[in-house]
């Protein structure tokens, strides 16, 4: 089954640029969330994994806060990037590769997941190498 790019992109507006999807969905909450989180995985979480399934642990790893109100871009064809590069702590330590990223809620722990994806080419972490995820990272829906 598929979705309308009309409602693939109402959908990531609501998600990602906080902004209102006319009589479906708003952000008017008492307190809504004003940032996506996203975390670096060494493997795939999969569906029923969470924030934290095969998450980075190179030495000084930390999830990045990136704001839903300006962070973001939304384009035409149902996929989300990041208006820009989102940079991870440089590594003091430690080692692994990245090879997936997952964007969720704040929290921080097992938190859900909202959307996780591949990371082309992997990065291979360790001590002063500093991650990042480039505008080309795209979140689609189809």
């Amino acid at each position: 089954m598929s979705i309308s790019d009309t409602t693939e992109n109402a959908i990531l507006n609501l998600i990602f640029r906080a902004t209102a999807w006319a009589n479906y969905a708003d952000n008017a909450a008492g307190t809504p969330e004003t940032n996506i989180v996203v975390g670096l995985n060494t493997a795939d979480p999969g569906d029923t994994g969470t924030m934290s399934t095969s998450e980075a642990a190179y030495t000084s790893y930390a999830r990045v806060n990136v704001a839903r109100s300006t962070g973001w871009t939304v384009s035409s064809a149902g996929s989300t990037n990041p208006a820009a590069q989102i940079d991870f702590p440089a590594g003091t330590g430690g080692s692994g590769t990245v090879t997936h990223f997952c964007t969720g809620k704040s929290g921080g722990g097992a938190s859900a997941i909202l959307f996780s994806g591949t990371v082309t080419p992997n990065i291979v972490t360790g001590n002063a190498i500093t991650p990042h995820l480039t505008t080309a990272t795209a979140i689609t829906l189809d």
